[in-house]
């Protein structure tokens, strides 16, 4: 058994928040370079360099990518050998939420009820998504969520009938609906299967997955790319001007499911969908 006290869980959390907040995920920045270079509005194409830009202004400044520092969210895989010591690990969590936000002077975007709406001072509670698993670390994913785009996401109880292309429809669907509302170029997250909540927490750990992988099984990935080229067929564009690169991903996740169901949920995320991760070994 692997003791780990809840203090580095703290600051790994803190510092993972703000990194998050000041760093594009890894190759995010290619794929907006890329999506310029491939854009065939003048004005679209300008709006993705000055989008790429802003990124490296934030990096060389040590500033937020987006004024929307979002509301945290934490994904944790604990191996089962972990103990932990030192204190309660949701309470260490939201410490270091926190911390990360107040002390790096990101924005706090929390209200403690959804009707009272009095800011919490400090960007908690998190929104903290725990899985168990073999071994003796844990791994930390902190994906600052952004409700500009987190607006836009969608949800459907497809019948079992419903086919592939069906999901395909619906997820740009969605796309269409939200139109310039979430900053395209958007990412998207998709959830097929589970249950009504369970859709929804794939279709956000889908928009963390590494965004240069494709979903493993070739028939999701294939619906995959039918949703990528499905949306940037729609003529949203960069922040809504009316170009041909409105998407940068899809990613698909999927889980068993009812024989009665087929739960879908489509998250989206903006230009600046960001997530930052760690493992405390």
């Amino acid at each position: 058994m692997k003791e780990i006290d809840v203090k580095t869980v703290k600051e790994t959390v803190a510092r993972l928040c703000c990194e998050a907040n000041l760093y594009l995920p890894e190759g995010m920045q290619e794929l907006i370079n890329s999506a310029a270079e491939k854009e065939e509005s003048p004005l679209c194409k300008e709006v993705l360099h000055d989008i790429s830009a802003n990124a490296d202004c934030a990096k060389e400044l040590g500033v937020p990518i987006c004024q929307d520092t979002g509301m945290a969210v934490i994904f944790l895989e604990i191996g089962q050998d972990v103990h932990f010591v030192g204190g309660e690990l949701y309470a260490a969590i939201n410490e270091g939420v926190a911390e990360g936000y107040v002390e790096g002077k990101l924005r706090l975007s929390v209200v403690g009820d959804p009707l009272k709406r009095v800011n919490t001072g400090n960007n908690t509670p998190a929104i903290i998504h725990t899985s168990i698993v073999s071994g003796d670390k844990v791994d930390i994913t902190v994906a600052p969520k952004g409700f500009g785009s987190e607006n836009m996401s969608g949800m459907k109880m497809f019948t079992p009938a419903a086919t592939a292309d069906d999901i395909v429809d619906f997820v740009i669907s969605v796309a269409d609906k939200a139109g310039s509302n979430p900053c395209p170029p958007i990412a998207v997250g998709v959830g097929i299967g589970g249950d009504f909540e369970y859709a929804a927490i794939l279709a956000k750990k889908a928009l963390c997955r590494d965004l240069r992988v494709r979903n493993s099984d070739p028939f999701y990935a294939e619906m995959e790319q039918k949703c990528l080229e499905g949306i940037n067929l729609l003529g949203i564009g960069a922040q809504g001007f009316g170009g041909t690169q409105t998407a940068l991903y899809v990613n698909i996740e999927q889980f068993p499911t009812h024989i009665a169901g087929l739960p879908v949920a489509v998250n989206i995320g903006c230009h600046v969908t960001r997530h930052a991760h760690d493992v405390i070994e």
